[in-house]
C-alpha cells in the first residue's frame, strides 16, 4: 500500500467522522446517546468521529438508521472533499453501487460533492416491504423503471415509470416492487 493510498484514507476516515458528529449533533444527539441507541460504546464512536476507527457494514447500517439516513450517504461523506471535488460532475452508468441496506438492491451516489441535493439511484426487487425508514430531509422520489409500491405515513401508492412523490422530512417510508420485478428509482433528498 503506497503513502498517499494510507494518506487518502486516513482522509476519508476524518470526512466520515466529521459526517458522523454533524448528524449526530443535527439530531441533538450525544455520543453517549447515540451508542446506547446503536448497541456501541461511546469511545469506539469518539474514535469514528476522530477519524482513528471504521465502521463494520452492520455498525454503519445501525448509525445511518439512528442519525436517520442511509449508508450510502454515510459512506458517501467519506468519498466527499469539498476542496478537489470538481464543480461539474459526470458519472457513468457503471460507477460502484453498493448494497442499499434497507431492502434488498443497490443504491449509487449520483452526485459526489457538497450541495442542497443528494441524488441517488436505487436499484431493487424485494417483494415484501422491508422497514420503514424515516429522516429529517425532504426527499423526491422518481420512477425510472419498473412498478414500485411506495408507503408514505402509512398510505400506499402505487407507481409506474414516469410518476413520481416528493414527500417533507419525518415521513416515515419504505418502497418494494408493486409486481415481483425488477425496479429503478432516482431519489433526491435534501442535503442535510
Amino acid at each position: 500500500m503506497s503513502d498517499s493510498t494510507i494518506t487518502d484514507d486516513a482522509a476519508a476516515a476524518r470526512r466520515l467522522g466529521a459526517h458522523v458528529r454533524r448528524l449526530r449533533h443535527a439530531r441533538g444527539l450525544t455520543l453517549v446517546q447515540l451508542a446506547e441507541r446503536i448497541d456501541l460504546s461511546h469511545p469506539f464512536l469518539s474514535q469514528l468521529e476522530r477519524g482513528l476507527a471504521q465502521p463494520s457494514l452492520g455498525s454503519l447500517r445501525r448509525l445511518a438508521v439512528a442519525l436517520e439516513t442511509s449508508p450510502i450517504e454515510i459512506i458517501a461523506a467519506a468519498d466527499e472533499d469539498a476542496d478537489t471535488t470538481p464543480a461539474v460532475q459526470v458519472v457513468g452508468p457503471d460507477s460502484g453501487a453498493v448494497p442499499e441496506g434497507f431492502a434488498s438492491g443497490t443504491a449509487r451516489m449520483l452526485a459526489h460533492r457538497p450541495g442542497t441535493f443528494r441524488p441517488m439511484e436505487i436499484s431493487g426487487d424485494a417483494i415484501e416491504p422491508g422497514e420503514h425508514f424515516v429522516h429529517a430531509e425532504d426527499e423526491f422520489v422518481y420512477v425510472l423503471a419498473g412498478r414500485v409500491r411506495i408507503e408514505l405515513d402509512g398510505r400506499v401508492h402505487d407507481l409506474e415509470p414516469g410518476a413520481s412523490v416528493s414527500s417533507p422530512g419525518g415521513t416515515l417510508h419504505r418502497w418494494w416492487s408493486a409486481d415481483g420485478a425488477p425496479f429503478r428509482l432516482l431519489v433526491v433528498k435534501q442535503a442535510w
